[in-house]
């Protein structure tokens, strides 16, 4: 039997995610919930959704920690996919969000605002499952009044603090159900495209420590810079992009012998024909 941790808040996406998939009984179910600790009635979301899990008869894991209201969503995001994967691996189980087909586009929304290159276009590709994705959240929100479920609201997704609130709203005013679907269909051509280019990348790059300055150089920027990329992911190291153009430059002038600090805790030592990343233990 396929096991699931389905990640619950409380709110209307993960309570009709849980309705869903407990209409499967192939799959044994997890309900897990993580309070972040940023808003003082949070507990009380917390104590709904472990009595949601006591009415399907399902085990519950939950955890709390002080994050404060100051909090920014990347922290609280990292907090709480930690806590899941760890609820995963206890009991050898996937993980399941309510992700779904407005969440896509916001996050893709938000990568373009901040700047991004095409991998910025394939979100949301983690490994997790995400039942939802074809759904959106007026879907989810007429679905949940057909079966009369219920569910709480967070306050803090009404106001305009957080960037992916203010992008919703301009969202839901400007684009159409079609043209949702439309940037779906697309989001999942670039997935595979990345997928095809992730598997490329290693076949040329090979499992080598040490990497051609030659090559890099005389092939076109944009192909240097996604080998780049996976060279030091090769050797458990992160850049980010201007990182990644600078070290390009210095891959084509830099001495033999020299060294950069290509960024915290990269550095990267060049001969007169390779290049050879070296990361602290920190970073690993």
């Amino acid at each position: 039997m396929k096991s699931l941790v389905v990640a619950v808040s409380g709110g209307v996406d993960s309570v009709v995610l849980l309705h869903k998939l407990s209409q499967d009984p192939a799959v044994k179910l997890i309900v897990a919930h993580f309070d972040h600790g940023i808003r003082p009635e949070s507990d009380t979301d917390a104590r709904f959704v472990e009595g949601l899990a006591k009415q399907y008869d399902l085990s519950f894991e939950g955890a709390r920690e002080e994050l404060g209201k100051n909090a920014g969503e990347a922290l609280a995001r990292a907090r709480r996919y930690e806590f899941l994967r760890s609820v995963a691996k206890k009991y050898d189980a996937h993980v399941a969000t309510a992700h779904h087909m407005d969440d896509v586009i916001e996050t893709i929304a938000i990568n373009c605002q901040r700047g991004t290159g095409w991998r910025g276009l394939a979100v949301l590709d983690s490994g997790i499952v995400r039942p939802l994705l074809n759904l959106t959240k007026q879907n989810i929100r007429d679905y949940a009044l057909e079966y009369h479920l219920e569910w709480v609201e967070d306050e803090t997704n009404a106001g305009d603090r957080y960037l992916r609130n203010r992008i919703r709203t301009n969202i839901n005013m400007k684009l159409a159900s079609s043209s949702k679907t439309q940037i779906l269909t697309l989001w999942k051509t670039q997935r595979e495209l990345k997928k095809v280019i992730d598997v490329e990348t290693q076949n040329i790059i090979g499992s080598f420590k040490e990497h051609s300055r030659y090559f890099l150089t005389h092939i076109d920027e944009t192909s240097a810079l996604e080998l780049l990329r996976a060279m030091l992911e090769q050797n458990n190291a992160s850049l980010t992009r201007p990182q990644r153009h600078r070290l390009l430059h210095a891959i084509k002038v830099a001495q033999p012998g020299s060294r950069l600090e290509a960024g915290e805790g990269v550095t990267v030592r060049f001969n007169s024909r390779t290049f050879i990343v070296e990361t602290l233990p920190s970073v690993v």
